[in-house]
């Protein structure tokens, strides 16, 4: 089963799966789709993003049982990444972490599993998970898809993520009053206006000197449609990104509208709700079973800094994890994934999935 695995991984590995190129997708998700065409499948298409929902019954369930949830789109890398590389036990290429070995694994542990199980078991397969997963797991979900329990295969060295930080990310905008530079008395700069709103927010969110589990703010863009040197210019807008904790869930907008001078503009662009999956839920215990059985160890719970499609189903009310393989160097050139923890994880994933029976 590994060689399937890795075989089927160079493959995903090979094709240009990334955000725009939907040619790319439809070839990934088409070969992905081969390997489980013996069951019933439903394809799904929103604003020109494909997704499917493989599933081992005779008709889409009102909820699953569990759903094993893969993404197939990548961050873009270097041309030659694409070729993907085996040295020293380790599988090199763009995304064969995140996530194009997991994605295999789990295409073949529900191809060798959903027939002996009696339960109803899914297979989500998305091309989106990298710009927000809108038009693929949300959509799904929109159209009805629920499940129990979620399992999304991002990285995580054979822990389980079971809380990953929420999403706020906004827009302030600031007006001013425009008049010649050399007279700066008779206008009003709105880049100064918004470089005293950006202390406050910088003060009530500073950069952390080191890893911490907080919420935190990346200042993205600072725009302004003055092209003039001479000129000052009247408007001013700043592009933030916040990950907040769970527990700041209810109250995260609110905190920016306080320290918010007035006549500020504030828009949210995105508001994604923080997950988190109670430590003794039962399909979680279960995972944590199984994988110390398989590989001899006490499998950790941890929260994430970053998120995964799991987040859709916590918003609809399900609860999920993030759960897989070993390796390290996201997104850079030298992106990795340990073979023989593959086999592990695809183990780990059919005891899983066994014990629920």
């Amino acid at each position: 089963m590994l060689q399937n695995i890795v075989s089927l991984t160079k493959k995903f590995v090979a094709i240009k799966s990334t955000a725009g190129n939907p040619e790319a997708q439809e070839e990934i998700l088409k070969l992905a789709l081969e390997n489980v065409k013996e069951y019933k499948t439903e394809r799904f298409k929103h604003n020109g993003v494909k997704s499917a929902l493989i599933f081992n019954t005779n008709k889409r369930p009102k909820k699953f049982k569990v759903i094993l949830n893969g993404h197939l789109d990548v961050v873009p890398g270097k041309e030659n990444r694409y070729k993907p590389k085996i040295k020293s036990g380790r599988l090199y290429g763009v995304g064969a972490l995140d996530m194009k070995a997991s994605a295999a694994s789990l295409i073949m542990a529900f191809k060798g599993i959903a027939r002996k199980v009696n339960y109803p078991l899914g297979l989500q397969l998305v091309t989106d998970e990298e710009v927000g997963g809108f038009n693929g797991t949300k959509h799904q979900i929109v159209k009805g898809v629920r499940t129990e329990f979620v399992i999304a295969g991002e990285p995580t060295n054979f822990d389980i993520v079971n809380e990953a930080k929420g999403i706020l990310t906004g827009k302030i905008y600031a007006t001013g009053k425009t008049a010649h530079g050399a007279y700066p008395w008779r206008g009003e700069n709105a880049i100064w206006k918004m470089n005293v709103f950006l202390n406050l927010l910088k003060k009530k969110y500073p950069t952390p000197e080191k890893e911490t589990w907080a919420t935190v703010l990346n200042l993205a863009e600072i725009r302004t449609s003055n092209t003039a040197l001479n000129k000052i210019p009247d408007d001013c807008s700043v592009l933030f990104d916040i990950r907040f904790l769970h527990e700041n869930k209810d109250k995260i907008s609110k905190e920016i509208k306080m320290i918010l001078p007035k006549k500020f503009g504030f828009e949210i662009l995105e508001l994604e709700p923080p997950l988190r999956t109670d430590k003794n839920n039962k399909y979680l215990k279960v995972l944590q079973t199984a994988g110390r059985k398989i590989i001899a160890k006490n499998i950790i719970l941890r929260g994430a800094h970053g998120t995964s499609d799991a987040r859709h189903f916590a918003k609809a009310g399900g609860v999920g994890v993030e759960f897989g393989p070993i390796g390290d160097g996201i997104g850079s050139d030298e992106e990795w994934v340990d073979i023989r923890s593959l086999e592990k994880y695809y183990q780990i994933l059919k005891k899983f999935l066994l014990l629920l029976n």
